[in-house]
């Protein structure tokens, strides 16, 4: 059977279904997808470092500035942290700055204790075009 999922349906002795039973394989956890404590991560080599720094900077930066889509984050990784380099457009850079630079220390404040959850020291540095 091409083109299809891999999920029967139990049937209840009585004659009526259910519920969906997992294909076997399945992650062993009741089928929550949450997984347990004791199996292997298979994606550890796969994750982002500071993803949680990277995707809150860039919903901050894109919620204030005018033009959203001139919004770019680079990432620069280092010894348990990374450096973000925060790009808008040029009639953006005083909404994201703001007077005496109190947005953009709010928005760094922010982005470091997001970097924390991630275990990493998030720095943003806001570049001028």
């Amino acid at each position: 059977m091409e083109g299809t999922s891999e999920v029967a349906l139990m049937s209840d002795p009585s004659g009526g279904d259910l519920e969906p039973e997992a294909p076997a394989g399945g992650n062993g956890a009741g089928g929550n997808g949450m997984g347990t404590a004791s199996e292997p991560d298979d994606q550890v080599g796969n994750r982002v470092v500071g993803a949680m720094a990277v995707a809150v900077l860039e919903h901050i930066a894109r919620s204030i500035t005018r033009h959203p889509d001139g919004v770019v984050v680079e990432t620069v990784e280092g010894r348990g942290s990374v450096r973000l380099r925060l790009h808008v457009d040029p009639s953006d850079m005083g909404r994201v700055i703001g007077r005496q630079g109190r947005v953009a220390q709010a928005i760094r404040a922010v982005v470091r204790v997001a970097g924390a959850r991630d275990g990493v020291d998030a720095i943003v540095d806001i570049v001028d075009a």
